[in-house]
C-alpha cells in the first residue's frame, strides 16, 4: 500500500461503503482498502462469481449487501446500520454501447441512483466524506483538448447525458447542503478483472489467448485516456483522505489521467506487441454515437491533490495481460 501512497491509520476500521464493489473499480478499491483494515461494506445489486471481489475471496473480508442504487430506503439502512463514515459511490451502467441500444436502464441507474445515494447520505449523520464516479464523457464533444475541470458538462448521447447529469448533481448537493461530496473524472479504465468483453482491453487479450483476431468495432482511430486501474483506485482513496481533511475540496471535480492519449488501433497494437502475437486485428467500423478525441489534463488533481500515477502504459498493460494469463488457465 505504501508504493500507492496509501494512508493506513487513516483507514484502519473505518467504516466504508463501496457501490458496484463487482465491477472493475470495484473490486480493485475493495483489495486497496482491506489491505490497512477498513471496515468495508459492499452494495451489489447482481452475484457475479467471475469478479475479482468474489473470485480473490475479497468478499469473505467484507459485509455484502445485495440491492440496488435507486432503493433510497436500503441506502438509509445501510448508512445508518453501519454506522458509514466514507462513501465511494461506483454503481453505473458503463457500457456505452448498451446506453445507446438501453437508455433507460442506463439513466435510471446512473442518474436517479446518484440522487437516491446522495440523498441517502444527506439524512446520515455519520457521513463524513463521498466519493462519486462521474467521467470523461461528462464533458461531451469539446473542442480544446485536453479537457480540463473548467469545461463544460454537455453530454449528448445517453451515457454521456447520465454521466453530466450524476456530475451535476453531486456539484448541486455540494453547493446547496453543503454535502461532503467530491467528484472524480478519468478516462477508460483497464485492469485484470474487467470481464467486459467487448471493450478493447480484455476483448483483444482474450482473443490472442485463443489465437483469435481481435475485434475492433469501431474504426480503430477514436483516440482516449487509458487509466490503469490500480492507478484509478489509489486516486479514489487518494480524494477522500484529502477531503476528510480539507472541507474546500467539497463540490470539487478532478480528472485523473496518465494524459498519454491513444488511438484504439495503436493501443491494441501495442497489446498484439507485448504478447508477442502475429494476429492482425478486424476492423468492423461499427461505433456510433461516440465521440472522436477525448482526453484529460490532471494538472488540477497533481497541484490540488499532490496525486500522481504510479503506472504507465506499458506497465499497467503487463500487469494486465499477466492477470488474463493467470485467469484463463484457472478457468
Amino acid at each position: 500500500m505504501e508504493e500507492m501512497g496509501i494512508k493506513a491509520s487513516f483507514w484502519q476500521d473505518r467504516p466504508t461503503l463501496v457501490t458496484g464493489a463487482t465491477g472493475l473499480l470495484g473490486g480493485w478499491l475493495v483489495r486497496q482498502l482491506l489491505g490497512p483494515g477498513a471496515d468495508i461494506v459492499c452494495l451489489v445489486r447482481d452475484w457475479v462469481p467471475q469478479s475479482e471481489l468474489v473470485h480473490a475471496q475479497l468478499v469473505e473480508r467484507a459485509k455484502v449487501i445485495r440491492g440496488d442504487i435507486c432503493d433510497q430506503m436500503l441506502l438509509e439502512r445501510i448508512l445508518g446500520e453501519y454506522e458509514i463514515d466514507t462513501v465511494f459511490h461506483l454503481a453505473a451502467q458503463t457500457i456505452v454501447g448498451i446506453a445507446n441500444r438501453n437508455p433507460i436502464s442506463t439513466l435510471e441507474t446512473n442518474i436517479r441512483g446518484t440522487w437516491t445515494l446522495l440523498e441517502a447520505c444527506r439524512r446520515s449523520p455519520t457521513v463524513h466524506s463521498i466519493v462519486t464516479a462521474s467521467s470523461d464523457k461528462a464533458y461531451g464533444d469539446q473542442e480544446q483538448l485536453p479537457y480540463n475541470e473548467d469545461a463544460p458538462l454537455q453530454g449528448r448521447y445517453p451515457y454521456d447525458v447520465s454521466k453530466s447529469c450524476a456530475d451535476l448533481l453531486a456539484q448541486s448537493y455540494a453547493v446547496t447542503c453543503r454535502l461532503p461530496v467530491a467528484i472524480t473524472r478519468c478516462g477508460n479504465f483497464y485492469g485484470g478483472g474487467d470481464l467486459n468483453w467487448n471493450r478493447v482491453v480484455p476483448g483483444t487479450i482474450r482473443s490472442v489467448l485463443r489465437g483469435q483476431q481481435p475485434v475492433i468495432r469501431s474504426d480503430g482511430q477514436y483516440v482516449r485516456d487509458y487509466f490503469y486501474i490500480e492507478d484509478a483506485a489509489a486516486a479514489y482513496i487518494l480524494l477522500a483522505e484529502k477531503m476528510a481533511q480539507n472541507a474546500n475540496l467539497y463540490g470539487e471535480a478532478f480528472n485523473f489521467s496518465n494524459e498519454t492519449p491513444v488511438s484504439v488501433i495503436e493501443l491494441v497494437e501495442h497489446i498484439l506487441r507485448l504478447m508477442e502475437s502475429n494476429l492482425k486485428p478486424v476492423i468492423r467500423n461499427e461505433a456510433a454515437n461516440e465521440i472522436r478525441q477525448q482526453y484529460l489534463s490532471a494538472a488540477k488533481a497533481c497541484e490540488m491533490l499532490g496525486w500522481q500515477p504510479v503506472f504507465t502504459l506499458d506497465e499497467g498493460l503487463k500487469r494486465t495481460i499477466s492477470w488474463y494469463k493467470e485467469f484463463f488457465a484457472r478457468e
